[in-house]
């Protein structure tokens, strides 16, 4: 007679690794968190601090004036003439016109090359990427002599279409900045749409096809409700760039006449130019919160949005 065959034991649920104790985990963190301490936390307290003195680039002792600096950026005599006013309308308009141009060209190249797969697709993402991550300092030499009067490609062009010879850094500067700024960034939304893109069920553009509907009203209807978060975060992310950005001062240096003035090239021209440390970092400050706003809603926005998409 056979002996019975013994049950097979049952293995229980595998237990998790033991966790690290608390003082290894933060052994492994502070080299992070000196990092950030040193290169973050650190300035971000000297900034506030001197944006209540009076300190010079020249040195001496500074004195503590409170808000004097605050008040006199915002002092009505020098608000627009030259001051932080005229800074914030160049910047803004300097933001409204790249801000429409890369998001406008940047969905045109991802709906031109949608699906769409071959050499020319390749050429052309790997030319836009190119001209948003080479240094700035090279694409500025190339841009100025793209733009020169006499002799750049820009003129060249117009001058056989018998449009005339501009000087774009002197006559028009502020749009010549606004190209550059458009050229140099179309990569992000460009690419951030095209993945964007991808992610649209094929289905729905077949059957809208189907139904007779033409390219605009799928682009209205199916395609920009699809990237509506994607359109959000360009939109958002781009403006904080594009508010914080001081390439253009390689091209114009914030001229003619403070023509290109924009807020990063006001405050570098207050704290390095004139020397004032104190209004200068003033400014900063009040930079940094309205990105902390513009960052805000932002996230305001994406979890509305996020919201509605789980409704």
């Amino acid at each position: 007679m056979s002996a019975a065959a013994e049950p097979t034991p049952t293995r229980g649920p595998a237990r998790p690794p033991a966790l690290l104790g608390l003082p290894l985990g933060v052994g492994f963190l502070m080299p992070a968190l000196v990092m950030v301490a040193l290169f973050l936390l650190v300035p971000f307290a000297w900034i506030v601090a001197v944006s209540f003195t009076n300190q010079s680039l020249l040195g001496g002792q500074a004195q503590f004036v409170g808000f004097a600096n605050y008040a006199r950026m915002f002092d009505a005599a020098s608000w627009l003439p030259g001051g932080m006013g005229y800074s914030l309308i160049v910047t803004g308009v300097f933001v409204l016109g790249s801000l429409a141009g890369q998001v406008g060209l940047g969905l045109l190249l991802a709906l031109l090359f949608f699906r769409r797969r071959g050499p020319w697709r390749e050429v052309v993402f790997t030319l836009v990427t190119l001209c948003w991550i080479l240094p700035d300092v090279p694409i500025a030499f190339g841009w100025l002599s793209f733009l020169d009067r006499d002799f750049g490609l820009l003129n060249g062009i117009l001058s056989a279409l018998h449009l005339g010879r501009p000087d774009w850094t002197l006559d028009h500067p502020l749009t010549a900045i606004i190209l550059f700024n458009i050229w140099r960034g179309t990569a992000f939304s460009m690419l951030l749409f095209s993945a964007a893109l991808e992610g649209i069920p094929p289905s729905y553009l077949e059957v809208a096809s189907v139904s007779g509907a033409r390219f605009t009203q799928q682009l209205r209807d199916i395609i920009l409700p699809s990237i509506q978060a994607q359109v959000l975060s360009a939109l958002v992310l781009i403006t904080i760039w594009t508010f914080n950005t001081f390439g253009p001062f390689l091209i114009t240096g914030g001229g003619p006449l403070n023509k290109t003035d924009i807020v990063a090239i006001h405050t570098y021209r207050v704290a390095f130019k004139f020397g004032d440390w104190g209004l200068g970092t003033s400014i900063a400050m009040v930079v940094m919160l309205l990105n902390l706003l513009l960052t805000a809603a932002y996230l305001l926005a994406s979890r509305r949005g996020a919201r509605d998409a789980r409704a």
